[in-house]
């Protein structure tokens, strides 16, 4: 059976683990094919030290359905990424999606610690991580991107610009660093919508990433044991719900009424009528504005 995005060029750049594995994942259940970077590979860890890798992430997208290519980048190294993009044009000739997921700052950032007392090496590293390597990525890929009419780029953040304008997030690096992102978005919409294509900010809510996981000492399997612990966490969602807001909006034919926005996967899902894995749709956003934030006793029923 034919996929929404048969023939379709994806590139999700950082996308060894966590949001970006589950984007690259459904993107290959949706038939793409996906360019998968990072620098976690087989033969040698990144700094997170963690067991993930590229390769793992471009095996798991061909056996979604897709077709999975994995290459070694460093987004911080303007020549590397301009490889990556000539390597994409000499072997497709196109590229219609584009997802900047490009973080590694969760070693960085110092929770309420502020720009005087934090670590001033690892905040500029958070920054540059952040921020600067999706900036070089859309430098390089973008005019690649713009050969076919379309294209959509998606700027993985944390938190909606509406959220994000209001509040305090964790420290001044990180929340410098997530609102440039979501102000990325909204340059990158006005300089590719008269060109044809399309630009958005797109947040997952509580994600069940590897890490965060391993954090709370359990697996997907039994997820739910940390509830206990923090009744917050049954909003959590895994990173395939954000991967199909993805794979939603690059399937959309109007997706240019999104262009500049902001957007969250649990608001997309009600738009497009996805689920997570369990079949469930949990809107982590609208939870925290109304049950998290004002300090009422968790309850994700009605959320989910």
């Amino acid at each position: 059976m034919a996929g929404a995005l048969d023939g379709k060029v994806a590139l999700v750049a950082g996308a060894t683990r966590g949001a970006g594995r589950g984007i690259a994942v459904q993107l290959g259940a949706a038939g793409a094919t996906v360019y998968v970077t990072g620098r976690s590979t087989r033969g040698r860890r990144s700094e997170y030290d963690r067991p993930e890798t590229i390769e793992e992430t471009a095996d798991l997208v061909t056996a979604a359905g897709g077709h999975g290519i994995a290459v070694v980048t460093d987004h911080l190294v303007p020549e590397q990424v301009a490889a990556l993009v000539r390597r994409i044009d000499t072997e497709q000739g196109r590229l219609d999606l584009l997802v900047n997921d490009i973080w590694g700052g969760e070693q960085l950032f110092e929770w309420n610690s502020t720009v005087w007392e934090h670590d001033l090496d690892h905040g500029l590293r958070l920054l540059r991580l952040a921020v600067e390597t999706h900036a070089i990525t859309s430098h390089h890929a973008l005019p690649l991107l713009l050969r076919t009419p379309g294209g959509l780029v998606v700027e993985m953040t944390d938190g909606t610009e509406e959220y994000n304008r209001t509040r305090y997030r964790v420290s001044f690096f990180y929340d410098l660093a997530k609102s440039a992102v979501l102000r990325m978005a909204f340059s990158l919409g006005h300089e590719l919508g008269p060109r044809g294509a399309t630009a958005v900010a797109l947040t997952p809510g509580w994600l069940r990433s590897e890490l965060m996981l391993d954090t709370f000492g359990v697996t997907e399997a039994n997820w739910r044991d940390a509830i206990a612990k923090v009744p917050h966490f049954g909003i959590s969602e895994t990173p395939s719900y954000v991967g199909r807001a993805v794979a939603a909006l690059a399937a959309d034919p109007d997706v240019a009424r999104w262009n500049g926005q902001s957007l969250s996967s649990g608001q997309l899902a009600r738009v497009y009528g996805f689920t997570d894995l369990d079949g469930s749709r949990p809107d982590a956003w609208r939870y925290m504005v109304e049950v998290q934030d004002p300090d009422l006793p968790a309850d994700p029923t009605g959320y989910r």
